[in-house]
């Protein structure tokens, strides 16, 4: 996008679900990030963001180990799920604020025990909702995504442009 930034980790504890759907997971940890770290940099556009893994009410978070990535990709596997990523805005010093979520449908191919195994052999799996980096091997894995493919890398780029084309204040002539 040609938008100089800096990455600045967040130490907010993250929600896990409960009673809040995927998109408000998101949404909400997005918020929580953003948030925190513009307390820190008040004049800064901050932008926070969180992606949840979700096939129907069940949450796929980051794996603890091997063994659980592997399960989660068993279940993903030949099935429809959706990728959310909630974005939040905030800029501390003008009180700008804007929050969204965006939703990708991925659908995995069947995968053997054995592709699964090469999978995580491969792509360091353990720092990813879901188990699994679309831009990472992803073809091995995808069969088909409906909506954003950067929104299931982790931002949906396209999206953030749009909404960061609204929020800078107009240029002078």
């Amino acid at each position: 996008m040609g938008v100089k930034f800096e990455v600045v980790a967040s130490k907010v504890e993250e929600v896990t679900g409960g009673p809040l759907m995927p998109s408000e997971v998101a949404v909400t940890n997005a918020c929580r990030k953003a948030i925190s770290v513009a307390d820190a940099h008040r004049d800064a556009m901050v932008i926070g963001a969180d992606t949840v893994v979700a096939m129907g009410n069940r949450l796929f978070g980051k794996p603890a180990d091997k063994r659980a990535a592997a399960a989660m990709l068993r279940a993903l596997s030949g099935k429809t799920h959706e990728v959310t990523t909630g974005v939040c805005l905030v800029r501390r010093s003008t009180g700008d604020l804007a929050v969204f979520a965006e939703t990708t449908r991925v659908t995995f191919r069947r995968l053997t025990a054995r592709q699964i195994r090469d999978y995580i052999d491969r792509v360091p799996v353990l720092d990813k909702a879901g188990a699994y980096a679309i831009q990472e091997r992803g073809d091995a894995l995808v069969r088909k995504i409906s909506g954003s493919f950067t929104n299931v890398v982790g931002l949906p780029v396209e999206r953030l442009r749009a909404v960061l084309s609204r929020s800078q204040p107009a240029q002078p002539p």
